[in-house]
C-alpha cells in the first residue's frame, strides 16, 4: 500500500508540473530537467558496523562428526579376539532371513541403528517381485546408499561373514553400496602428538 501511495503522489506531482509548464511558458528542456531530478534514485546509506557485529577470529566447530570425518576421533580398540571388531565409527550389517533382506548402519556403542533399510518397508516391497531374492539385495543396497549420502555418512566398515561372502546377493549388495557413493572402509585413525 505504501508503494502505491508513493506512486500516486509522484504521478500527481508530474501532472501538476505539466499543467504549470503549459501556463507559465516553460520550455521542454526545463521540463525534462525537472523530471530527471525527480526520477533520480535516493542515495544508498552505508551500514554502521557495531563492535558486537564483528566475527570472532577463533571459530569452534561443534559438529560432532567433524573429528570422525577427519579420522581424528577416538576409536575404541577392544579386544583382538572380539569379532566383529569394535574399531569403527559406523558399521554396516547386512542380513538375510528366509523372507526378507535387511541392512543397518550402527554407530559405535549404540545398539539402535542410525540408518536402516529392509524389504519389509512397503515402498521397497511393492517394487520387488520377491523380498528375498538377489534383486532385493541390490535394491536394499541402492536405497541404503542413498539414505547414507543424505545423512552425510560416506564411509563405514563392512565386515562380511566369511562363508557368506561369495554369494551373489552379498556381492550385488556391496556393488550397489559402492556405486551409490559409499566407501566400505574407514580411514586409519590419525594420532596427533601433543
Amino acid at each position: 500500500m505504501a508503494i502505491l501511495g508513493e506512486l500516486s503522489r509522484n504521478v500527481r506531482l508530474l501532472l501538476g508540473q505539466i499543467q504549470r509548464c503549459g501556463q507559465s511558458g516553460f520550455t521542454i528542456n526545463q521540463y525534462l530537467k525537472s523530471v530527471r531530478r525527480m526520477s533520480q534514485a535516493a542515495l544508498q546509506l552505508q551500514p554502521i558496523v557495531d563492535e558486537y557485529d564483528s566475527v570472532n577470529p577463533t571459530f569452534v566447530n561443534r559438529n560432532p562428526r567433524n573429528l570422525e570425518q577427519m579420522a581424528l576421533a577416538v576409536k575404541d580398540r577392544g579386544w583382538k579376539t572380539t569379532w566383529p571388531s569394535q574399531k569403527f565409527y559406523h558399521r554396516l550389517v547386512f542380513s538375510r532371513s528366509q523372507h526378507h533382506v535387511t541392512a543397518e548402519v550402527f554407530a559405535y556403542g549404540d545398539p539402535v541403528p542410525v540408518l536402516s533399510c529392509s524389504t519389509r518397508e512397503w515402498a521397497l516391497k511393492r517394487e520387488l517381485a520377491s523380498t528375498c531374492c538377489v534383486a532385493a539385495s541390490q535394491a536394499v543396497g541402492e536405497v541404503l546408499a542413498q539414505r547414507c549420502r543424505q545423512a552425510g555418512i560416506t564411509r563405514m566398515v563392512y565386515k562380511h561373514i566369511p562363508w557368506q561372502y561369495r554369494s551373489d546377493s552379498v556381492q550385488l549388495f556391496r556393488t550397489a553400496m559402492k556405486e551409490g557413493g559409499v566407501i566400505l572402509s574407514e580411514p586409519r585413525q590419525k594420532f596427533i602428538g601433543t
